[in-house]
């Protein structure tokens, strides 16, 4: 086994992901970064350094995920903490979305969630110690327009956090999650400056008055992810700037 723990965060390449996988890496972490994209999971490697690994999975195709999962442990012998950070939004409104599309967003964010968590588990209850953090979202928090998919997928996911828990903790596998509020990103940035109305919103029921950074995302995936956090499972955890209590 390896001296050091080993994580998965699943869309590692970029945004949040790459920001989680920054801070394990920077605490010792051996950290693999799972995307489909392997050129994009390399340069975000050689921007972490030795201790972060480039492993391509397609997690929307759910039958590939067991595959994915033995490889990881045959080549490192041990997962200790999963991340199921990957996930895909659309913005549509609600009587445009068809089955088709509304199926997708579920697959990709709770189905390859589940799956991904279920073959990691199995092999976290041999060795009877693990770590899994789900991503949720403000949109499991209050309701969100022209989200309908993601807003569902979500608030599944803070479901399935709690479940998890109460069936994997008395077996020494905690799973807790994480719900980010208005992030700063080019994109997230771009799209507010061109919505002022969106922008006065954002802002006006934040009552930190400001975005939060992805290094805020991963200080709190590096908190749940230790011994800090020890004695918690099965919470999601806002990390917003009040902006979920915000009036």
């Amino acid at each position: 086994m390896n001296k050091k723990m080993v994580a998965i965060v699943t869309g590692g390449g970029s945004g949040l992901g790459l920001a989680i996988a920054e801070k394990f890496t920077q605490n010792g972490i051996l950290t693999i970064i799972v995307g489909r994209d392997i050129e994009k999971l390399k340069k975000a490697k050689a921007q972490l350094g030795e201790l972060a690994f480039a492993m391509s999975c397609d997690i929307s195709n759910l039958a590939s995920i067991p595959a994915f999962a033995e490889k990881v442990m045959s080549e490192f012998g041990q997962i200790d903490i999963l991340v199921n950070n990957a996930g895909i939004n659309m913005k549509k409104d609600f009587t445009e979305v068809t089955d088709e599309e509304f199926q997708l967003v579920i697959t990709t964010n709770l189905c390859a969630v589940f799956a991904m968590s279920r073959e990691v588990v199995k092999h976290m209850l041999i060795k009877g110690s693990g770590n899994i953090i789900h991503i949720s979202s403000m949109a499991a928090q209050y309701g969100l327009p022209k989200v309908i998919a993601y807003s569902a997928s979500k608030t599944a996911i803070d479901g399935i956090t709690r479940a998890m828990a109460v069936e994997l903790s008395p077996r020494g596998i905690r799973v807790n999650a994480i719900a980010p509020g208005f992030i700063y990103s080019a994109m997230t940035d771009q799209a507010l400056n061109s919505d002022p109305e969106r922008k006065a919103k954002v802002f006006g029921r934040t009552p930190m008055g400001q975005m939060g950074q992805a290094a805020d995302i991963g200080d709190a995936a590096l908190f749940l992810a230790t011994e800090a956090s020890k004695y918690i499972t099965g919470v999601v955890l806002p990390v917003d700037g009040g902006n979920s209590i915000g009036f």
